[in-house]
């Protein structure tokens, strides 16, 4: 498609939400709030944790439907005619309105099988002769970055032979005894809790990543989409891992 095509496909698309929106505010007049809501989130998130807030929300708003797209790539929230996005790590879209929602905390884990072949690495610096798990849509995934118990940095080459661009197949991959991989709590907490992992240099930190709503301006002001996103908002401290932001004074 050519650039004006592009354009042109983008301008017809918001000409037909705003339609749309006219029709669902008419509606909600009634007062019980109304129509649909179109999300992208994160996979391996959206799968173990945003689906069950999401179904918790309809529960309480049953006259709302909700469209999940489950991706980890950067989609166009507009092009796509998407209204808020849940997403992981560093933005840079700075048209879209920015919720910050916490951060995702990560630690070293690997399956005690795995551990009883290979040995548990004592040090950072060990690690560089294991097998790792790596995540192959994450930039710099080939370096294990830590900070030690007294604020010391350590990089250390991290290397495997199987990379994913999955969470859950990195999961599945830990269980599995493949390897050790730097994993999100949210991810692993449950099968940290029945002994199916083990955390590794647990005194070794690794920095965490932050967890946003991204939401397009036009639809802000939709009653249904501020009600889902302060939903959200509220319940994202019940899961594992995730700490929330406190307010700046």
């Amino acid at each position: 498609m050519t650039d004006e095509g592009s354009r042109y496909y983008a301008d017809s698309v918001q000409i037909l939400r705003l339609v749309e929106q006219a029709g669902d505010e008419a509606r909600g007049t009634r007062g019980t709030p109304v129509g649909t809501i179109r999300i992208s989130c994160t996979a391996a998130f959206g799968v173990l944790h945003a689906s069950r807030l999401i179904f918790a929300f309809q529960d309480h708003y049953p006259d709302i439907g909700v469209d999940l797209s489950l991706t980890d790539e950067r989609v166009d929230l507009v092009q796509e005619g998407v209204d808020i996005a849940l997403r992981l790590g560093p933005l840079t879209d700075s048209s879209m309105k920015l919720r910050a929602l916490g951060d995702s905390q990560r630690l070293l884990v690997a399956s005690p099988d795995y551990l009883a072949v290979r040995g548990t690495p004592a040090v950072p610096q060990e690690l560089s002769g294991h097998e790792g798990i790596r995540m192959s849509n994450v930039a710099g995934s080939d370096t294990l970055v830590l900070q030690g118990p007294a604020g010391d940095r350590h990089a250390v080459p991290f290397g495997g032979c199987f990379r994913i661009d999955h969470g859950l197949a990195a999961r599945e991959a830990l269980i599995a005894g493949r390897g050790i991989a730097p994993a999100h709590r949210w991810l692993v907490d449950d099968l940290l809790a029945d002994g199916r992992l083990e955390a590794i240099l647990p005194d070794y930190l690794l920095a965490p990543v932050p967890l946003s709503i991204l939401i397009v301006p036009q639809r802000a002001s939709i009653a249904r989409v501020r009600l889902l996103v302060d939903f959200l908002a509220e319940q994202m401290g019940g899961i594992p891992g995730i700490e929330k932001q406190r307010p700046q004074h």
